[in-house]
């Protein structure tokens, strides 16, 4: 797991468009695994601030588009659009395109550029104020840094990976969500 961590790490330090030639599916489910956790682990350390966040009145988790989105939605359909639906299309959407460019510069801008992209689509999830815009990278940093794990694993493995990884990750958060039903 260290040297997977190290490997994304240097990787994110400076991107390059190259395939992982180990098609060992034992061996990628591992780096799958590996980089899943990752995620959600980071998902897990940043979230709490959020929480800080709004106790301080800085912002509102009251109207997060997510919960709009989802309410009245059954546990079913809520699994399909958010690990499923939703996944595909911004993995498409956002990982899809980095690896159109060949070139080194151009590959490392557009891995960044798709990578901050993703990140600050999700600023739509708050209702946008002077504090949301002001803690922007902040609220975006999950998105932003699981952005760069999935376009890490697209690279390295396939678009189908980033979109399995996409929807374990939002599985994972869904699932946790529904255990506050119980």
């Amino acid at each position: 797991m260290k040297k997977t961590f190290i490997n994304l790490l240097n990787y994110l330090k400076n991107p390059v468009l190259e395939k992982d030639q180990n098609s060992d599916i034992k061996y990628r489910l591992k780096i799958f695994l590996h980089i899943l956790s990752f995620s959600i682990v980071t998902g897990i350390v940043i979230s709490p601030v959020f929480y800080l966040f709004e106790e301080l009145n800085w912002i509102s988790l009251e109207n997060h588009k997510v919960e709009e989105l989802f309410d009245g939605m059954s546990k079913l359909q809520i699994i399909l659009l958010g690990a499923i639906a939703v996944p595909i299309i911004e993995e498409l959407l956002f990982r899809g395109p980095i690896t159109s460019f060949k070139k080194p510069k151009a590959f490392k801008l557009g891995f960044y550029f798709f990578t901050l992209a993703f990140g600050l689509v999700h600023l739509t999830n708050f209702d946008i104020t002077t504090n949301v815009l002001i803690l922007a990278p902040i609220l975006v940093l999950p998105q932003t840094l699981v952005g760069a794990y999935f376009g890490f694993i697209r690279v390295r493995f396939g678009l189908q990976w980033s979109m399995l990884l996409h929807g374990s990750y939002n599985l994972f958060f869904i699932l946790l969500g529904f255990l506050s039903d119980f």
